[in-house]
């Protein structure tokens, strides 16, 4: 009976001791990835920042909160904004973080990654509110860094680098969007107007130099009328029409012997 009593206290011991293992083992020791740091509160109070790797603990009375230093994203869900120049949009954003002090992201504030969330919705709305709507539109790297900027100062104290912010998409009411296509078009038809001036400006530029030219070299003008001549035999035409030069005006008056009274001589017999 003896024998027997001893074994089943054995056995009894053995199981408690099982019992007492399986419940201290996982108290006592914690293993952290490479990206994981644990911050320990002993009896409430902060330790130390522990990780990564196996770490040992001192069960029922060590507390780790886990943090995870990768770079997260949080979505800034689509909200309405009204701009500098009193124009409503819908926009929304993403932002990139990433814990750099453990120990502040825990401590300094209460849930990090909510907290971060609520600062980037105000940031984005306060921003855009100071904006106009071309410069939201076509400057949005540097409207991405105001935000960025304004976040990760105020995050700063909290251990959170913001590493970046991006504007995904702007919602333009139905009517803006109307009105920015009428814009655009006349804008297109202002630049056609303005290219179609400038050809004409430089087609006449090379005529007046065309014409000095020719001025100079009379022989120029001659050859030039002769080439569209030959240009004209080349078409099948019935009727063509040629230019009569004025020269020939100059030979048809020598052959007449008729001067043209001149406006000096007109002035002479009117005084006489």
């Amino acid at each position: 009976m003896e024998d027997s009593s001893s074994f089943f206290d054995t056995i009894t011991w053995i199981i408690t001791i099982a019992v007492l293992l399986a419940i201290l083992l996982p108290q006592m020791f914690k293993i952290l990835r490479e990206y994981e740091r644990a911050v320990v509160f002993r009896l409430g109070k902060f330790q130390k920042t522990k990780g990564p790797g196996l770490i040992v603990l001192i069960p029922f009375i060590d507390k780790i909160e886990r943090v995870d230093l990768r770079v997260l994203t949080i979505n800034v869900d689509r909200q309405e904004v009204i701009t500098k120049d009193n124009v409503t949009v819908h926009v929304d954003a993403i932002t990139f973080f990433r814990v750099i002090d453990a120990e502040d992201a825990v401590i300094q504030v209460e849930k990090y990654i909510h907290a971060t969330s609520m600062l980037a919705q105000t940031t984005l709305r306060s921003i855009v509110g100071q904006v106009e709507l071309d410069e939201l539109l076509a400057e949005r790297d540097k409207v991405n860094k105001n935000i960025q900027e304004i976040i990760d100062r105020q995050t700063d104290p909290w251990g959170i680098k913001v590493v970046s912010v991006e504007v995904r998409d702007v919602v333009l009411p139905e009517n803006m969007k109307r009105a920015m296509a009428r814009q655009a078009e006349t804008e297109r038809e202002r630049r056609a107007k303005v290219i179609n001036a400038e050809g004409e400006f430089q087609a006449a530029e090379r005529l007046v130099q065309a014409a000095t030219m020719m001025k100079e070299a009379p022989m120029a003008l001659q050859l030039r009328f002769l080439q569209t001549m030959t240009d004209i035999s080349e078409e099948n035409a019935t009727f063509a029409f040629l230019p009569l030069p004025m020269e020939m005006l100059e030979v048809f008056k020598d052959m007449s012997g008729v001067q043209l009274p001149s406006q000096g001589n007109d002035n002479e017999d009117t005084e006489e």
